[in-house]
């Protein structure tokens, strides 16, 4: 049995990466083939697919460019295999976010149709359009790994060694789609947000989702490009980068290079059929909308370790190293035991970012109480609990890694358990994106149930839904952040084996002024980063907002309902303003670890864990602050601290401004930027040794 899951494991997990797009197929035909609901709300629904399809059409064709570039230069760095990877890569990191876009926002109006019938038949709808970007993820991105690795290896015949290497690409191809995908869309999406805001409701003083203001229909785009094709993208990215990083690991440590390739495919295909089976586990029971969604999540993560057991128990009993004096490796019962610590971490950080982000506990509370005194005490409560909150994940992740390490056997084959337990964490990413996309879906039907006047019990459905989808969003911006963080560790570890190899013995110690100088430059990307990101949304909002005054300024009719506001100048300006902003920022993780390391290979590898350190502070401070502030506004208009209108609301619109691109742009964009510095340090070896 041994033997063949390692002759046939490619081939077995590139079936079960179908039965995810098959999944994703089917589930689309029969979603749409649901009601959307009067004419006006497919009209509404009709101009956000147009935007969104409008914004990441302009996008693709920019990051199409920029991958010309590239590609040709990994052709000259690397090899043919390594570029044409590095297209597949981008291409179905694309396919994955741009399809999953175009199903969210198709679904947002047959959410509010549902909703007619109540709690149940609207969360159905809801979660089903996100778990088909959930599945296509996960599907697309092990289709690819596992499919080019079977055609380097079978057609090429390439080497295990070779064809690893060339998957690389393929990592760095889905990471170049990530990080322009999270940053322009988060950039988007924002400034829509915060300048509807800002003139919509504090200075016109009209509802959030109110059909006269300009800027409404950008910032319903702008959920979709930015929370769905954004994180899409940012777990494609992950997924594949992990995967890839684990099998290189593996062919760098040990003598059974088909087996150590092929395993970590096996373990993902396992995954994807308990994430199969757990969509249908997501069934509401007196109106309990979140534990219906974690009891799928829960049944796929039992399933997946289930599954883990017996596959690891058949292919990883008796590795032996290929490194030093050689060996045994760490047993079947130590990997299966290191899995388990990555499903266990990705529970943990669940439980702290929803601590940090939900109404529920005092974080939010405190955050909300703090506004009655102001608009600054509102900032600095929201600053505290973003900086709190990078406590007890930090706690999470080292532990996990101790844990996975000392299982594993410590030393350079601990590393390779640390891999095998973010793959185990991975083994929730279907479930993880399908989350996080119920978030824009039902902010959306809530929207376009308000914009077609549907009757209050409509509402009384899609509010609740729409609460649950904030805090989802929140949580999952936690798992991305920890994954993003082991996955960085394991990338790391995968570049110092590659210099190894290649005969470069290096060891980064912090005595050391390179690394010490690499050290604080890593730093400095996070913090370069973050600043471009949170000015572009700056800039991006005033954009907006001086066209929403323009409107109401020209156009005096909108307010009084008699003219109709001009939609789509609106999203143009966003569109255009985040294509503009994302480029600068998104060039940063490339070129300045490929100046580096041409200079000096001790300061690359002080960068690379300057920017892993630096990177997971900062975008735990930001998501988690940011989804204090953004909650802790939410409570006040519940009816806490005087509800809306109140000075407490009035500062806690502030915050929750500010809040904004903490939370949704420049946060979640530092994950990829974590990986795409690390990917690019291992692709620019043969120029720096």
């Amino acid at each position: 049995m041994t033997e063949f899951l390692t002759d046939n494991g490619a081939w077995l997990a590139g079936v079960c990466a179908l039965l995810a797009v098959a999944y994703g197929v089917l589930t689309t035909r029969s979603l749409l083939a649901l009601s959307p609901g009067n004419a006006e709300m497919q009209r509404i629904s009709g101009a956000v697919q147009e935007g969104a399809r409008a914004y990441l059409n302009r996008q693709y064709q920019i990051i199409a460019l920029v991958g010309v570039v590239l590609a040709v230069v990994i052709l000259f760095i690397q090899n043919v295999q390594v570029a044409v990877g590095f297209v597949i890569g981008g291409v179905l990191s694309g396919a994955a976010g741009f399809i999953g876009m175009n199903v969210s926002v198709r679904s947002n109006a047959r959410v509010a149709e549902a909703a007619r019938g109540g709690i149940s038949p609207a969360l159905n709808v809801a979660f089903r359009g996100g778990a088909i970007t959930g599945l296509l993820v996960v599907g697309l991105a092990l289709l690819g790994v596992a499919g080019y690795y079977f055609v380097l290896t079978t057609v090429v015949g390439a080497s295990d060694e070779q064809a690893v290497d060339a998957l690389i690409g393929l990592g760095f191809g889905g990471s170049l789609i990530s990080v322009f995908a999270r940053l322009g869309g988060g950039i988007f999406t924002k400034a829509a947000d915060v300048g509807a805001d800002l003139v919509g409701k504090v200075e016109a003083g009209i509802p959030e989702d109110d059909p006269r203001n300009p800027a409404v229909i950008a910032d319903n785009v702008g959920d979709n490009v930015g929370d769905c094709a954004g994180m899409a993208a940012d777990l494609f990215e992950t997924y594949a980068v992990t995967v890839v990083a684990v099998m290189f690991l593996g062919v760098l440590t040990f003598s059974e290079s088909t087996t150590v390739a092929v395993y970590p495919l096996v373990l993902g295909g396992v995954a994807i059929i308990a994430s199969i089976i757990g969509t249908f586990a997501v069934r509401s029971r007196a109106g309990n909308v979140e534990r219906a969604l974690y009891q799928g999540l829960a049944v796929s993560g039992a399933l997946a370790i289930a599954g883990f057991l017996p596959v690891t128990l058949l292919m990883a009993d008796g590795f032996t190293l290929a490194v030093g004096a050689g060996g045994a490796g760490p047993s079947a019962t130590e990997l299966f035991f290191c899995a388990v610590v990555g499903v266990v971490v990705t529970a943990l950080l669940f439980l702290i970012t929803d601590y940090y982000t939900s109404t529920r506990f005092s974080p939010v509370k405190s955050t909300a109480a703090a506004s009655q005194t102001g608009h600054a005490t509102n900032i600095i409560q929201g600053l505290a609990q973003g900086l709190q909150a990078t406590a007890l994940p930090a706690l999470v992740l080292v532990l996990g890694i101790l844990v996975a390490w000392q299982i594993a056997g410590g030393g350079t084959v601990g590393i390779y358990g640390i891999g095998i337990a973010v793959v185990g964490q991975l083994s929730l990413t279907g479930l993880i994106v399908a989350l996080d996309a119920f978030g824009p879906i039902t902010d959306n039907a809530g929207g376009i149930a308000e914009m077609a006047e549907l009757p209050e019990d409509v509402r009384n459905v899609t509010d609740p839904l729409d609460a649950v989808g904030n805090t989802t969003k929140a949580v999952t911006k936690g798992y991305a952040i920890g994954s993003a963080v082991l996955a960085a560790v394991v990338l790391f570890a995968a570049f110092a084996g590659e210099l190894a190899r290649d005969g470069v013995a290096v060891t980064f110690a912090i005595n050391d002024p390179a690394v010490l100088m690499g050290l604080i430059l890593g730093g400095l990307m996070v913090c370069l980063f973050s600043a471009l990101s949170m000015s572009a949304v700056g800039r991006a909002a005033g954009g907006v907002v001086e066209e929403v005054r323009r409107q109401f300024r020209e156009k005096p009719g909108i307010m009084e309902g008699t003219d109709t506001p001009d939609y789509a100048t609106t999203v143009d300006i966003v569109t255009k303003a985040a294509q503009r902003e994302m480029i600068l920022p998104s060039l940063i993780p490339i070129v300045i670890p490929f100046i580096v390391g041409l200079v000096s290979i001790e300061a690359l590898g002080g960068l690379l864990i300057g920017v892993i350190v630096v990177g997971f502070f900062f975008a735990v401070l930001m998501t988690a602050g940011g989804g204090a502030w953004d909650n802790a506004k939410k409570l006040i208009e519940d009816g806490a601290y005087g509800g809306k209108g109140s000075e407490a609301h009035a500062a806690s619109v502030t915050g929750d401004t500010v809040g904004d691109p903490f939370k949704d742009t420049a946060g979640p964009a530092i994950n990829p930027m974590i990986k795409v510095a690390n990917i690019v340090a291992i692709l620019i070896i043969p120029l720096i040794i």
